[in-house]
């Protein structure tokens, strides 16, 4: 029974992280600006992880150490969802989140050139899979609307969430609980969000019950319930399965983007992402 819930969570995890494109391009198309956006989700997110610990009685507390560590986290976290939301501007939902599913080749990448990981064919090949399928996105520009521009920026965005992964693995950072870590990376990233909107912008508010609705859910479902389910999904079936489960996130992406969006899906599109997804659930099984 518990690896049924543990299976069950991990997809409801994977398939609520594909949803983030339902809740923002709404907000976009009113003419929200997705720094905005981004704020109004941490902020959200925040009051409601604050809740979670408050109720379950967990410690806020951490130590001044710990602080800097958290700034370069949440600095990370601010690259990786700003790239992306960026993406969403200029291509189709589907493609920009499967773009970003790259990230666990490129933590792989920089694991072997980085910290001396071993090469192995399997990681090769799952790179080299990864690197035809960018190839087949981008070579579909004139049929799908995908510029190399928007793949580049994307591709940022991936590599960000990369290093913040690689970061929390190595920093040590890890006594702290992953409720707690993501508050306070929230927390800060929120707060360089709000510093960069006063010194170079502005802060553009929420105007109506749909956008407030909007920013909401895409704090609850992508952030909240996402982080919650995939920790149940971890005791129940594992880490490595759980993370194979997480393909259904950019699978979730493309049809909300086909179905909601009337977003095109070209065959160039379709193939070079059922190569990217073939490269990380390599990398993701041969780990």
């Amino acid at each position: 029974m518990n690896k049924i819930n543990g299976f069950l969570c991990g997809l409801l995890s994977s398939a609520c992280f594909g949803l983030i494109p339902l809740f923002t391009i709404p907000l976009m198309q009113t003419g929200m600006r997705f720094e905005s956006i981004l704020f109004y989700r941490f902020l959200f997110s925040c009051l409601a992880l604050g809740g979670i610990i408050a109720l379950t009685r967990q410690n806020f507390r951490i130590h001044r150490k710990d602080i800097p560590s958290l700034l370069l986290l949440a600095g990370l976290y601010d690259i990786s969802a700003i790239f992306l939301f960026w993406g969403y501007k200029l291509m189709s939902s589907g493609v920009a989140t499967t773009l970003h599913f790259m990230y666990p080749v490129l933590t792989t990448l920089l694991m072997m050139i980085c910290f001396g990981e071993k090469g192995t064919y399997q990681r090769w090949i799952a790179v080299s899979l990864a690197v035809l399928g960018v190839w087949r996105l981008s070579h579909g520009e004139s049929i799908g609307g995908i510029s190399s521009s928007g793949i580049l920026i994307v591709l940022i965005s991936a590599l960000g969430y990369a290093l913040y992964i690689i970061t929390v693995n190595q920093l040590k950072i890890r006594k702290l609980r992953g409720v707690v870590l993501t508050f306070y990376v929230f927390l800060f990233g929120g707060l360089f969000l709000l510093a960069g909107l006063l010194t170079f912008g502005e802060l553009q508010p929420i105007e109506n019950r749909q956008a407030v609705g909007h920013l909401t859910l895409l704090a609850l479902i992508p952030t909240v319930i996402s982080n919650l389910a995939l920790v149940q999904a971890v005791k129940g079936i594992g880490s490595t399965l759980t993370s194979v489960l997480g393909a259904m996130e950019p699978v979730t992406a493309v049809c909300v983007g086909i179905y909601i969006f009337d977003e095109a899906f070209t065959l160039h599109t379709a193939s070079g992402i059922a190569l990217i997804i073939s490269a990380v659930l390599l990398i993701i099984w041969k780990r």
